[in-house]
């Protein structure tokens, strides 16, 4: 396979001495790495890059196996090549992505790729981002154009739809979006980040579209490996699709820009061997089938279930009080199984005695017969306020403090902490309870990690690590869980629906 180098576009470089610069550039297509080490400007003062020397040595392998992939298939043409990252957190994988992308557009013309995530956030503030950083360091920055949402693509007039890459959020129900990345006899490359949680088909869609005859065609994928199922996992050794790939594993404390201070807690608290540490920090598979704590099919469940006749049950309202500027303050509201019928209340408001009269506000609205109120850090502030304005229903929740539930469960053994107690009740409420059909307390529910202490108890996955990993604080998540801090009455949910149960079946005899 012989695909000719076009030029490229013909810009100033500056220094005429120095040639054009798509000649440069165009001796590293088939060297990603040369390609990184000439296009950025490593230890030149008054840069950005101006303290760093070059690539991580896991980086440098990745970008040196695809040269040789690509080499190799260029003498006998075979398959697109495949690489698999499965890394713990913060190696670089972001930066590497870039980079891929700036070299792939820069020594083919009319290159096409597309880059997908698990979600949409991952994409547009952390894959995206990136990606911006990197074009404004390059050295012919001026051959693209990039937009903050999800296209960077050639700055040559009529080459904007030919020499491109797309940032596209996959959908399991709707793979046309990513299916069209033929271009023969050019470039073609698909990249997955948080590979983990990508649907089986899009794998197959993108298998499908890497195809074309004559073509440079590679497929990478990077990811922490949070599932012991499914297409990425099986990309490494043991795996069905492990001899159609080159996989690599990289853990976070060989890799000099991570933060060993955060490393070494999570050691501390999950344990070394706990299936936290291996995925967050080993980039091995965890022993468990995932690392999400409530599976999406049990909310999706929740949301389409009908609601049930809910006579006497106990009004619980839960409040999270937002600490950061993109968090918020939510209000949710639970009956029994019901947590749908009465709708949530979402504000940003910085005034904490504000915050306590809004909350207030729905006190005198619903009559609740609980209010469980999140007091860790600021929000105790609010419960005091609360207490001077008589509302006598409203109880400071700690959600570092110890597990204390002792009805049904032994909470205290399985949970590390309140937080991980109540959701753990809210996790088995959502097996008969109804949801609403929010996307944001669904995208909450199901995106939370856990692992284990050293003493095998569950523990979740803290807010601020959420955030490094691009996610939103679990605001509506959070005030859900609230309302299982404590039983209100002594019939709680489960004896509910037994209650329920048996007088449905005694008017079936009475009948």
């Amino acid at each position: 396979m012989t695909v000719p180098l076009m030029t490229v576009v013909e810009f100033p470089v500056g220094d005429a001495s120095s040639g054009r610069l798509s000649d440069r550039l165009g001796v590293y297509r088939f060297d990603p790495l040369g390609f990184v080490r000439h296009a950025f400007p490593w230890g030149r003062p008054g840069t950005a890059l101006a303290g760093e020397s070059g690539p991580e040595p896991w980086q440098c392998e990745v970008l040196d196996k695809l040269g040789r992939g690509l080499r190799a298939r260029d003498k006998s043409p075979a398959e697109a090549v495949r690489l698999a990252v499965a890394s713990g957190h913060g190696i670089g994988k972001s930066a590497l992505v870039a980079w891929v992308i700036l070299w792939a557009l820069s020594t083919v013309p009319d290159t096409r790729g597309i880059v997908t995530a698990n979600t949409e956030g991952q994409l547009r503030t952390k894959t995206w981002p990136e990606l911006a950083k990197w074009h404004a360091l390059a050295v012919n920055k001026r051959w693209f154009t990039y937009t903050a949402t999800s296209l960077f693509y050639s700055a040559q007039p009529g080459r904007d739809r030919t020499w491109r890459v797309d940032a596209i959020t996959w959908s399991e129900n709707n793979t046309e979006a990513i299916a069209g990345l033929h271009n023969k006899g050019r470039r073609a490359f698909a990249l997955f980040d948080e590979a983990s949680s990508i649907a089986d088909g899009v794998w197959e869609t993108i298998e499908g579209a890497l195809t074309d005859a004559g073509t440079d065609l590679f497929w990478l994928a990077f990811g922490n490996p949070t599932r012991t199922t499914g297409r990425f996992r099986e990309c490494f050794a043991g795996g069905r699709f492990a001899h159609r790939w080159a996989p690599q594993q990289i853990d976070s404390r060989s890799v000099s820009m991570t933060n060993k201070t955060q490393i070494a807690t999570w050691v501390h608290d999950y344990g070394e061997d706990s299936d936290f540490v291996r995925v967050r920090v080993k980039g091995e598979f965890p022993r468990a089938g995932t690392m999400q704590f409530i599976d999406s099919e049990r909310v999706q469940h929740a949301v389409e279930r009908a609601l049930p006749p809910e006579w006497n049950a106990p009004l619980v309202m839960g409040v999270d009080i937002a600490r950061q500027g993109g968090d918020q303050t939510v209000i949710r509201f639970r009956r029994g199984l019901d947590a749908r019928s009465i709708p949530p209340v979402k504000f940003r408001i910085p005034d904490l005695m504000v915050v306590a009269s809004r909350v207030m506000e729905q006190v005198n609205a619903y009559n609740p017969d609980a209010v469980f109120v999140d007091g860790t850090g600021i929000g105790w502030g609010v419960v005091d306020r609360l207490s001077q304005l008589g509302c006598g229903a409203a109880r400071g929740v700690d959600f570092g403090a110890r597990a204390d539930r002792t009805d049904g469960v032994d909470a205290m053994v399985r949970y590390a902490n309140k937080r991980a107690e109540m959701w753990g009740t809210l996790k088995e409420w959502c097996k008969f309870g109804c949801l609403p059909d929010d996307r944001d307390l669904s995208a909450d529910l199901t995106a939370v990690d856990y692992g284990y202490d050293a003493s095998d108890a569950i523990l979740l996955e803290k807010k601020d690590d959420m955030r490094r990993r691009g996610l939103a604080s679990p605001d509506d998540g959070d005030a859900l869980a609230l309302t299982f801090a404590w039983p209100v009455h002594r019939i709680d949910w489960a004896e509910e629906r037994c209650i329920d149960e048996k007088l449905q079946r005694l008017k079936r005899h009475v009948v």
